[in-house]
Order: C-alpha cells, then structure tokens, then sequence
C-alpha cells in the first residue's frame, strides 16, 4: 500500500483529520511514528491500520479509555478474545440506556407538544413542564 508517508496523506488514508492523528498520538494509542530529518511526522501501513481502527471504534461511540484497551487489546495475539467481549458488552448496555434514556425523552416531548394547543394564547403546557423543580 504504502511506503512512509507525511501526516496529511495518512490522516486522507485513514478518514482521521491531522488533528486527530496527532491527538491520538498524544494520548499513546499510536505507538512514536517515525520522523524526517527535519521533524516530519512519517506513518507506515500499521500506523494507518490503527488510525482506522480508532476511527471505527470511534464511530461506534466507545470511549477512548476504551479504545487504548482495545487496541492494546488488537496488538496483543495472545488475548482472550473475552476481553475484548465484556469491553464491548459493556459499552453495548450504556448504549442500550442512552436509547432508553433518549425514548423516554422523545416520549415525554412528544406528549407535551400534543398537549400545546400552539395558538395565540399564553398557556403553553411545555413551558409549565420546563418550570417545574
């Protein structure tokens, strides 16, 4: 695929902004890339693999606590892939109550506004509810 290559080719290979290539950097999920001369950042094949690693574990919510443990995780080929589960298990159930949390939101909206009568008079059932305590 590729040779080495400057931060900006790497972050278009992987869908990762430069921004966000450094960053990740910063945080140890990139292992110390190689430089230039000059001190120009150079990504290999793996580096990119990883960088799009972390976009898809980005893109389906996990945390970046979480992502440093999976790609410790990924790295390691003596893993149990148990480990990997509950990590994902785990992150699956937070999701399952931020769904639950967001149903009961929408449900609750959904309800005020069909009571709002939504003319010209000052009663408004949505205001009341939002001034509760």
């Amino acid at each position: 695929m590729t040779s080495q290559v400057a931060i900006g080719e790497a972050a278009r290979l992987s869908g990762v902004s430069a921004r966000m290539v450094r960053h990740y950097e910063g945080l140890g999920l990139l292992p110390a890339v190689a430089r230039t001369e000059s001190g120009y950042r150079q990504y290999g094949d793996a580096d990119i693999h990883t960088l799009r690693f972390i976009k898809r574990s980005r893109d389906l919510g996990f945390s970046m606590e979480e992502i440093a443990e999976l790609v410790g995780l990924w790295h390691n080929r003596r893993r149990a892939s148990s480990s990997v589960k509950r990590i994902a298990q785990k992150h699956l159930g937070e999701l399952d109550q931020r769904i639950a949390d967001m149903q009961s939101m929408r449900n609750t909206l959904a309800h005020l506004v069909h009571c709002c009568q939504g003319d010209a008079r000052p009663d408004c059932p949505i205001l009341d509810d939002l001034a509760k305590a």
